[in-house]
């Protein structure tokens, strides 16, 4: 049975979560707009990429970890980006963002998996090193 409480507390995940999608897709458009500065779209379009990849650094069958990365490394991230973009310009974006619809990012997605690959390589490449000095 729900209560008004738990229906208060989903209707202000679901209000978070709208706002989280609209900042990534502002911080997308942010990303490529000239009146940003260098270093913030750096920092926009990373966290773009990453909040849009369909593939996480810590993938989320990990338990409680992998859904940490998308808690807290995302949100973080949104409010670095949101900290170096001139506040004009990201409210702009933002309601540019409100009524628009943003795709998984497949580039982000080859990223993310060259990174576990690079990883996967480091680890054997120790495993081996270390099978033969033992």
């Amino acid at each position: 049975m729900t209560t008004s409480a738990d229906a208060s507390i989903m209707g202000r995940l679901r209000s978070w979560a709208r706002s989280i999608k609209r900042d990534v897709h502002a911080l997308y458009l942010s990303a490529r707009d000239p009146r940003v500065p260098w270093y913030a779209k750096a920092v926009a379009l990373a966290v773009a990429a990453y909040a849009l990849s369909p593939i996480d650094l810590i993938p989320d069958f990990v338990p409680v970890i992998g859904y940490l990365d998308d808690l807290i490394l995302v949100p973080l991230g949104i409010l670095l980006a949101v900290r170096l973009i001139p506040a004009d310009v990201l409210a702009e974006h933002r309601a540019t963002a409100t009524d628009a619809r943003l795709a998984p990012s497949r580039g982000a997605a080859f990223v993310i998996i060259a990174i576990w690959i690079g990883l996967a390589l480091v680890a054997i490449g120790a495993g081996l090193r270390y099978l033969e000095t033992t």
